[in-house]
């Protein structure tokens, strides 16, 4: 699309056919070689037509919508499984919930982005085996490892749906960082559909059950689940349709629970101190205490992403920067109990999980909270924060597999 646009910048008239191809495509690679065309008059054109913020909501083509529907109908489909074959519903829900949601939303990338046939193949050969495999593997609900796959497996199909958001270009660091402020965006108008539709939801069933008429079970049997199936490929296109509608929420949801999650990380080291507990003895206590460490770190990337738009925010930035260095610090408490648990009790599928996790989240952050305080004092433009957090992404998926597909057979699935 780049070269394309570069090629035919003197001729209005395929420009105009080449974006409404792929709105969307067209206006990412604009924006991506206009620092190098701007001052012609068409550059200049074409940049202010593209960046101008309509308040009108802009639905798409019936192409793209056509796509959208046939997509989330497949996706009812395909939940309705353990009805239409009766299958055992945790079987099924337990190894193939991320396969209702991700694929679809890689699809429709794979198709806005015109991926070549040889990406395409590849992807579609990763989730295929992964489909097969998890589906092959032995039904012991008690397996740690059926349990870590299960757990791991959304991460490895985000990061397959994060391959169809750049393009496929894997070396583009740019379109890395604007993939985790697409996750922030889409999960806010995905929290936005899910509680529109939780209300509707709730006077369709209220109206019917006035006039007599009990309908709940058939609602949430044949017409919730097809919402829900839904909701995630719709959200993700009306952000793509429709920037403007959630571009200002992340920034602002960044600074207002940046500084407060400081505050009370703080408070909760001290309170874990006053309390007694300690996650060394107390594997459930090391659980929560991970999940929040999950939880900071993905705050920390959101925050950095968001933040990257703005150099002048310096206050900002030595706000995430001190939440980087208490992130490490609970870190280190949790890679510190983890270790203690192996001494004591030998290994466990579970415990080399927590431990290789620790390990990657410990040298990510230190390298984060590095690029922080360089950059809060000057001596490094925040880009370089962002790219470090990009660039890191692949090592994650690495050990992604690694727990998707060794870890059951080192451990003999159990």
């Amino acid at each position: 699309m780049n070269t394309e646009i570069q090629k035919h910048l003197k001729d209005p008239s395929y420009l105009e056919k080449l974006y409404r191809s792929n709105k969307s495509g067209f206006k990412k690679a604009f924006c991506e070689i206009y620092p190098q065309i701007k001052g012609s008059e068409i550059a200049e054109f074409w940049h202010e037509r593209l960046t101008y913020e309509s308040d009108q909501i802009t639905w798409g083509s019936r192409l793209e919508w056509r796509f959208v529907l046939i997509a989330s109908l497949i996706a009812g489909v395909l939940a309705k499984f353990p009805v239409i074959f009766s299958i055992d519903e945790d079987y099924f829900y337990t190894r193939n919930m991320a396969f209702l949601v991700f694929p679809f939303v890689t699809a429709y990338f794979v198709w806005k982005n015109k991926i070549s046939q040889k990406t395409v193949g590849i992807l579609a050969a990763i989730l295929a085996l992964a489909v097969l495999y998890v589906n092959l593997l032995p039904d012991n609900s008690s397996s740690d490892t059926l349990i870590l796959v299960s757990i791991h497996l959304p991460l490895m199909l985000w990061a397959i749906l994060g391959v169809s958001f750049v393009g496929g270009k894997l070396s583009d660091l740019p379109n890395r960082l604007e993939f985790l402020r697409f996750n922030g965006d889409t999960v806010i108008m995905g929290a936005i559909l899910l509680l529109s539709g939780l209300l509707m939801s709730g006077l369709t069933v209220g109206l019917f059950g006035l006039i007599g008429i009990n309908i709940e079970r058939f609602y949430f049997d044949y017409i919730a689940i097809f919402g829900l199936a839904a909701a995630p490929l719709v959200a993700t296109h009306l952000t793509q349709t429709n920037p403007q509608l959630v571009n200002k929420v992340p920034p602002i949801v960044a600074k207002i629970f940046s500084p407060l999650i400081l505050i009370m990380l703080v408070i909760y080291l001290g309170a874990i101190i006053y309390s007694g507990k300690d996650p060394y003895n107390d594997r459930e206590f090391l659980l929560l205490f991970n999940m929040l460490l999950i939880g900071v770190m993905g705050l920390i990337f959101f925050s950095v992403a968001e933040t990257s738009k703005d150099e002048k925010n310096t206050v900002g930035i030595w706000v995430i920067f001190l939440l980087s260095i208490a992130t490490v610090l609970v870190n280190g408490i949790a890679l510190s109990a983890i270790t203690y648990r192996i001494s004591e009790w030998g290994i466990t599928p579970n415990r080399m999980a927590v431990l290789g996790s620790n390990v990657l989240m410990l040298f990510h952050l230190l390298m984060v909270t590095w690029n922080l305080y360089r950059s809060a004092l000057k001596k490094a433009p925040l880009e370089g924060v962002g790219n470090t957090i990009v660039l890191y992404i692949p090592i994650y998926f690495a050990w992604t597999l690694v727990v998707v597909f060794l870890f059951p057979l080192l451990f003999g699935f159990k």
